[in-house]
């Protein structure tokens, strides 16, 4: 008995200084990364106003540029162009295109007339974009999406000044009714407190091509899409990831410089998006892949030994549900904060329950893209 109750408490030991670790690792994540964006001012800046290339490539998107490109066109900004791709659409969209560029003389239109686009995917319509912009900054966004002000391309803009070649900005989806609303929600937005966190701390990762904006020089400085060209997605996130560095990019997260997209309507449909977007990771840098390893990592652990020690040792409970609940309040007040402003609301108490759903899901989608390749773009 007293071998049995020693041996216990042997475990109980290891458990509790496994969970107390993985517990101090993640306080490190939200107060010394996350906490960043948390308690972030920004800066009072000047505007140059250089003039901006907004590049938008649209295959069969008629309706979301009849409902979006007005908002793009007539923005509160000097001096700037609109390129939409058309690629090869079947649909309306170039007539639509043609229509408008009588009334918007900055509205430039790139036609591919013919699917010549070997590997299939976003990147080569484009790279044909960038290549026909007039102007050095090139400011991103994509046809379903819409922005949140007039001043989009100001806040953005005004991010450039010397040494800066990367602006990131916040693509969020728009609110709506139902609970796979508040989970893509949610989910667009913890990924955007960690690719903005972490480059707050100097360790840019990624950015997201519905509000993404990087000099052209640069783009053809690191030869484009090139290095990972025959990879269908990845247009955003893996040319940050191999482009930027500790001094070259900012954010911009003001309100007035948020894009707003429609969210899909079906389970079914998020999972296809969502499978798109996590075939590039394995692509990422060894530190950029090291530093998210890290955080996921340290969660697993966090839940899986605070589960074993409830079973194991239940007359410390109260012990573990306090250290457990150190961290539970650390993630609202960060939470809180980064949701107050991205201007995102409605799910902050449903946060714990998404990020156990999430952190079961992710696995789970990265497998099922080893063993069956996701959609093309289009």
């Amino acid at each position: 008995m007293n071998l049995q109750l020693l041996l216990d408490n042997r475990i109980t030991l290891i458990l509790l200084i496994i969970f107390s670790s993985s517990l101090f690792i993640q306080l490190i994540y939200y107060w010394f990364i996350f906490g960043r964006l948390a308690f972030y001012k920004k800066k009072k800046l000047n505007n140059n106003y250089e003039p901006v290339s907004v590049v938008i490539c649209a295959k069969n998107e008629y309706t979301n540029l009849k409902n979006n490109l007005p908002m793009i066109l007539e923005q509160d900004y000097p001096n700037f162009e609109v390129l939409v791709v058309n690629d090869a659409s079947d649909d309306e969209t170039y007539y639509l295109l043609k229509i408008m560029s009588d009334t918007y003389k900055h509205l430039k239109i790139v036609n591919i007339k013919e699917d010549v686009n070997f590997f299939k995917g976003k990147k080569f319509p484009l790279t044909i974009g960038i290549k026909s912009a007039k102007h050095d900054i090139i400011l991103l966004t994509d046809a379903d999406c819409r922005p949140s002000s007039m001043l989009w391309i100001t806040k953005m803009v005004e991010q450039f000044h010397a040494g800066t070649e990367i602006v990131l900005g916040y693509g969020k989806y728009k609110t709506e009714k139902g609970l796979l609303n508040k989970l893509i929600r949610f989910d667009t937005l913890f990924i955007a407190l960690q690719y903005l966190s972490y480059s707050l701390s100097k360790m840019t990762y990624m950015g997201v091509g519905r509000n993404l904006a990087y000099r052209k020089s640069l783009f053809f400085a690191k030869n484009g899409f090139i290095s990972h060209y025959k990879i269908k997605s990845g247009d955003d996130d893996l040319f940050i990831n191999q482009a930027a560095n500790k001094k070259n990019t900012k954010i911009s997260i003001d309100i007035d410089c948020h894009t707003v997209s429609q969210p899909k309507k079906s389970f079914g449909q998020w999972i296809t998006q969502k499978r798109r977007h996590l075939t590039t990771g394995s692509y990422y840098k060894f530190s950029s892949k090291l530093i998210l390893g890290i955080y996921s990592l340290s969660l697993i652990i966090f839940f899986t030994t605070f589960v074993s020690l409830l079973i194991y040792d239940p007359n410390n409970i109260f012990l573990f549900l306090a250290l457990f609940s150190i961290r539970l309040i650390s993630q609202l007040i960060i939470h809180k904060r980064v949701m107050n402003k991205l201007n995102e609301s409605k799910f902050l108490l449903l946060t714990p329950l998404f990020e156990i759903f999430f952190m079961f899901l992710n696995p789970l989608v990265v497998l099922l893209n080893i063993y069956s390749k996701p959609d093309k773009w289009k």
